[in-house]
C-alpha cells in the first residue's frame, strides 16, 4: 500500500513559564539543608557567547551570568554517570575536554550538555520524524530551559533529570534489563556464529540450549518445553519444528537443521540483547507521558494487538501488518466506525502491479468488478478486508480489518501484509467493540445484512501503531522480537551502537491484500 508523505516538525521547549533568579533564590526547597544561591564568583555571561533559543532562554532566567559552580558541576557529574540505566551510555553529552580558557565557554558547554540530556530523557536522543516518512504518535512536552533553571536554582539537577524519562513499571524494566545484558557483555566474549558444523534431530550438543533460548525469545517455541540450559542437550523433533517455522518465515531452507543461515538470525548474545533494549527504551521516550485510558495499541515488530479498556487490559490477539517494503506506519489514528460486510477498492500500487495482467475471468473469479478505473471487490467471506473493517481517521489509508486468509495466524513471524493490519477473529473483536460502545444490537443487524453497513461508534477508539522490538509480555518478562524492517540500526548507531549486520526478514509473497 503506498504511503503518502508527511513529515512532523520538530518542536522546541522552553520558551514558556518566565522564571526570574531573584524569585528562584526566594525558594526554600530543603535538598542537604537549604536552596541553592546565586555564586557571588558568577561571571557575566554576552548574549552573544550564547547559541540556541533554549540556552539563551536559561542564561536569561538566571541574568546572563555562568551557572555552574563547585557543588552542581559535580551533581551532574552524578547524574551523567548514571544515564545508563536509559540506554544513553555510550553518549558523550559533555565535550572532552571542556573549554579551558574560558570559564564561559565552559559554563555554556556544560548548560548544553544538560540540556541535551534533558532532551534526551524527555523527548528521545533521535527525532522520529528524521526516520519515518510518517510518524504521527503524539510526543511528549516539557519545558527544559525553565526546568533546568529551577533546578538548578534550588540544587535539585537529579530528581529533575530523574522526573523526565517514562515513569511507569514497563520502563523501569527494561532499564534493568538493559543494565543485565551490559553487564553480561561486559564479562562475556563477543558473541560469534555458530557455524561450525549442524545440528540435526537426535544430536547431542552443547549448542541447542542456546538455540532453543533465541527460539523462545522470539516466539517460536513454549518457554514450558524449553530444554535445559547446561550441558550438551539432545535436539529434538520439537525443537526442529518450531525451527522449521523460523525458517519457512525468513527465506531459509525449511528443514529443522541448525546451520549457518539460521544461526544468523538466531544467534544473538547479551551485547545483541542490551543493544535491543537500548533502542526500546529510545522508542519509548518518543512517546507522550500520557495515554489514553480507552485504547488500541498495536506492535507491528510482534504483530500483536492490545485493547485497553478504563486502563486496563481488556483483550489481546495476534494481527498481521505491513511486510518489508510496506511497512506499517508509526501512527496515531482513531476508529470511528466499525463496517460491516465491506467493499475493497483495490489501491493502485497493486492494481497496477501485482493486477497488472488480469483478465476478466480473474475479475470474475475474486469477485471483482471494474469501476471508473479502480478495480472493487464486492462483500463475501473471500473479501480480502474479510467482513469486517474497522475504519480509522487518517490520511494513509491505513485501517484495521478482518481477512480471507485466517490460516495466516498461525504464522509466528506475520510481516504479511501492504500496510494495514489483519486482524484475528475480527468479527469478534467488532462484536467487542459495539458491545462497549452501546451499539451491539445494532452492529449484530448490520453484520448479517450481507450488505456493506457502516456503523459509527459513539466515542472514537485511538489507535497507536507502534514498533516495539522488545518489550514486557503477558508473563512479566522482557521478550524480544527480531528487527524486520531494519528500523533499529539508524537508532541504534544514533546510541553510539556498532551497526549490526543481522539477517533480516526476508518476507514471502502472500497474497495481494492490504
Amino acid at each position: 500500500m503506498k504511503l503518502k508523505t508527511m513529515r512532523v516538525r520538530r518542536t522546541h521547549a522552553g520558551r514558556t513559564l518566565p522564571m526570574v533568579l531573584a524569585a528562584l533564590a526566594a525558594i526554600s526547597i530543603p535538598h542537604g539543608g537549604m536552596a541553592q544561591t546565586p555564586s557571588t564568583d558568577s561571571i557575566p555571561v554576552a548574549k552573544t557567547a550564547v547559541t540556541g533559543p533554549i540556552v539563551a532562554n536559561v542564561y536569561a532566567k538566571v541574568g546572563w551570568r555562568t551557572i555552574w559552580t563547585p557543588g552542581l558541576i559535580a551533581a551532574f557529574d552524578r547524574v551523567l554517570e548514571d544515564r545508563g540505566r536509559h540506554g544513553l551510555d555510550r553518549v558523550a553529552f559533555l565535550p572532552d575536554p571542556l573549554p579551558a580558557a574560558s570559564p564561559v565557554a565552559a559554563d555554556i558547554a556544560r548548560t548544553e550538555a544538560a540540556l541535551a540530556y534533558a532532551a534526551a530523557l524527555a523527548y528521545g536522543r533521535v527525532d522520529p520524524a528524521t526516520l519515518h516518512t510518517v510518524y504521527t504518535l503524539p510526543k511528549a512536552k516539557a519545558d527544559l530551559a525553565a526546568g533546568l533553571a529551577g533546578a538548578l536554582a534550588v540544587d535539585r539537577l537529579a530528581a529533575w533529570f530523574d522526573g523526565l524519562a517514562p515513569q511507569d513499571d514497563e520502563y523501569r524494566q527494561l532499564s534493568a534489563a538493559y543494565l543485565t545484558f551490559r553487564a553480561k557483555a561486559s564479562v562475556a566474549p563477543a558473541a560469534q556464529p555458530i557455524a561450525a558444523g549442524l545440528i540435526r534431530v537426535g544430536d547431542r550438543d552443547a549448542r541447542v540450549a542456546a538455540v532453543v533460548e533465541q527460539l523462545t525469545e522470539n516466539g517460536y517455541f513454549t518457554p514450558a518445553t524449553a530444554a535445559a540450559r547446561t550441558g550438551p542437550v539432545r535436539y529434538t523433533q520439537a525443537m526442529a519444528d518450531a525451527l522449521k517455522a523460523l525458517q519457512d518465515d525468513y527465506g531459509i531452507a525449511s528443514d529443522g537443521v541448525v546451520g549457518p543461515d539460521t544461526l544468523k538470525v538466531i544467534n544473538l548474545g547479551p551485547g545483541d540483547r542490551a543493544r535491543a533494549i537500548a533502542v526500546a527504551l529510545e522508542r519509548r521516550r518518543w512517546l507522550s507521558r500520557t495515554t489514553p485510558e480507552t485504547r488500541i495499541d498495536v506492535n507491528t515488530a510482534a504483530a500483536q494487538l492490545r485493547y485497553y479498556r478504563a486502563s486496563t487490559l481488556a483483550d489481546e490477539r495476534k494481527v498481521i501488518v505491513g511486510e518489508p517494503g510496506h511497512e506499517t506506519p508509526p501512527l496515531a489514528s482513531p476508529i470511528f466506525r466499525l463496517v460491516a460486510n465491506p467493499t475493497w477498492t483495490v489501491p493502485k500500487s497493486i492494481q497496477n502491479g501485482e493486477m497488472a495482467n488480469t483478465d476478466e475471468a480473474y475479475l470474475a473469479a475474486h469477485n471483482m468488478v471494474l469501476k471508473d478505473g479502480w478495480i472493487v471487490q464486492q462483500p463475501g467471506p473471500d473479501n480480502a478486508l474479510g467482513l469486517v473493517k474497522f475504519d480509522m481517521a487518517n490520511d494513509q489509508a491505513i485501517y484495521l480489518h478482518d481477512t480471507s486468509a485466517p490460516a495466516l495466524f498461525g504464522r509466528s513471524q506475520r510481516h504479511l501484509s501492504h500496510g494495514c493490519v489483519r486482524v484475528e477473529d475480527a468479527q469478534g473483536f467488532a462484536q467487542m467493540i459495539a458491545e462497549d460502545q452501546g451499539i451491539g444490537s445494532e452492529w449484530y443487524v448490520a453484520q448479517a445484512s450481507g450488505e456493506t453497513q457502516f456503523v459509527p461508534i459513539p466515542t472514537r477508539i485511538p489507535v497507536r501503531l507502534l514498533y516495539h522490538t522488545v518489550f514486557v509480555d503477558d508473563a512479566g518478562r522482557v521478550a524480544f522480537r527480531t528487527d524486520a524492517y531494519g528500523w533499529n540500526d539508524p537508532v541504534a548507531e544514533r546510541l553510539g551502537f556498532t551497526p549490526n549486520a543481522a539477517r533480516k526478514v526476508e518476507a514471502k509473497a502472500i497474497d495481494i491484500g492490504p
